[in-house]
């Protein structure tokens, strides 16, 4: 829309822009079209945009073919929304964007977010909106350029910091432009800039306790004019040998470690408080024949090897107020790594029964107790990578303690978008967690 266009809905709509909500509107359409080019829309996607105001983005995106879920705080410009674009494929949800549940667009085959930020909560929404794991593959953001410069900040700057590190740790920040305050109506008083956020590829290094990074990021850019020996003394005691190990002088600050040196930080920490990531064990596993019956045991390595048969549980651990409760398997698992899969599952030790499996498993995995109750047993197949299995439910609502070696997050989702995210993401499933889910919903239907 152009300025003049701008200004003369806004008095039909009766809408006064109100500077500190962050009701600027642009008016710049080349912009607008140069922003959503960015995005490389197909109709397969799914942009989800917060603060879409007179439809200024809106209107090129739908014009890519994407579908839009558009959130608005205001209920006039929500609704004028609806009526400017009534026939496209266009949703709007009146309401704050800060109270969105993120965890729906898991049902969404791909989805890419796109948002001018109002400033006064940029911050708390772009943390909501990158938290991990998450549904969204790319960010397009218009921020304050005080902030852009912040989140895309490099080591040895004034504006790298804590902030900094938190967004860069999880995705490879882009500072694509500057944009000036007379492209909006009003204008506001400060400049801003767009920046584009991607997913860092799963094979990059990451830290083996992302609370303990968090940590000790946070502390060391407490004070930034000290030296971290100062501010870290009392999680490396032998500062020189540590220092040395990642890569940096014993006298440097915070602001002059790469995040790889955090990371590597991080898991010195993590190491030195017992919570390194080991491999997974050779334990012993039963093996059995056809009919379940045990004919041996063997080296869990041996068994996966050579596809040997046997047995395993799952767990699928319900709220009292009926969420599932779903583990994301750890990077440094040797099958399915950062699968989604039951709440807890593994092998049977030999000479272990079943019952006894799932209570251990329970217990090492979640760490809590609770009443089994047995719910089907599937044989041995490929999808189940030759196990037989007995699922098993329980309920309990936590706090769960979640060993990092083998589980990278873990949470609570409603039934129906589990079903509903298998159908549209079945490649981020385990696939035994496919076959024990889609069994449970058949009994509960018959």
């Amino acid at each position: 829309m152009k300025l003049s266009e701008i200004d003369r809905t806004l008095r039909e709509i009766r809408v006064s822009p109100v500077k500190t909500l962050g009701q600027n509107f642009l008016h710049d359409q080349n912009l607008a079209r140069w922003i959503v080019e960015k995005a490389d829309l197909t109709p397969e996607d799914c942009v989800l945009e917060i603060g879409p105001g007179l439809g200024a983005l809106t209107e090129f995106a739908l014009a890519s073919g994407a579908e839009v879920l558009a959130i608005e705080k205001d209920a006039r410009l929500a609704e004028f929304l609806r009526q400017r674009f009534a026939g496209s494929r266009l949703e709007v949800v009146h309401g704050d964007a800060l109270d969105y549940d993120v965890r729906q667009l898991f049902a969404r085959p791909r989805v890419k977010f796109i948002g001018n930020l109002p400033y006064y909560v940029a911050s708390q929404l772009l943390l909501k909106f990158t938290q991990y794991p998450t549904p969204i593959s790319l960010w397009l953001l218009m921020l304050q350029k005080e902030m852009a410069l912040r989140i895309a900040a490099a080591p040895n700057t004034a504006e790298y910091g804590a902030l900094s590190l938190a967004i860069q740790l999880r995705y490879r920040v882009e500072y694509l432009r500057t944009v000036p305050a007379t492209v909006f109506l009003p204008q506001p008083d400060v400049e801003s800039a767009f920046v584009r956020l991607l997913p860092r590829d799963v094979a990059e290094r990451m830290p083996r306790d992302a609370a303990v990074f968090t940590r000790i990021v946070r502390r060391g850019f407490s004070q930034r004019r000290k030296q971290l020996r100062n501010l870290l003394r009392d999680d490396l005691p032998d500062w020189e040998i540590a220092a040395h190990a990642c890569g940096f002088t014993p006298t440097a600050r915070a602001q002059e470690l790469t995040p790889e040196q955090w990371i590597a930080l991080a898991d010195l920490v993590s190491e030195r408080s017992g919570q390194s990531i080991e491999l997974a064990s050779d334990e012993v596993l039963a093996v059995v024949d056809e009919q379940d019956r045990v004919v041996g045991s063997a080296p869990r390595t041996e068994v996966h090897a050579n596809n040997l048969l046997h047995r395993a549980v799952h767990v699928l651990v319900f709220s009292s107020g009926g969420d599932l409760f779903l583990q994301k398997r750890s990077r440094w698992k040797d099958r399915c790594p950062l699968l989604w899969d039951s709440s807890a599952a593994g092998h049977l030790n030999a000479g272990e029964s079943y019952d006894a499996a799932a209570t251990r498993e329970l217990r090492e995995e979640l760490g809590v107790a609770a009443e089994l109750q047995r719910v089907a047993k599937f044989p041995a197949s490929e999808q189940t990578g030759q196990e037989f299995i007995w699922l098993y439910r329980a309920t309990h609502d936590g706090p769960f303690k979640l060993p990092s070696r083998e589980i990278e997050h873990g949470e609570f989702f409603p039934p129906e978008l589990v079903t509903r995210w298998i159908a549209a993401r079945p490649a981020e499933f385990a696939p035994a967690f496919v076959e024990c889910w889609n069994e449970f919903g058949a009994l509960a239907r018959s």
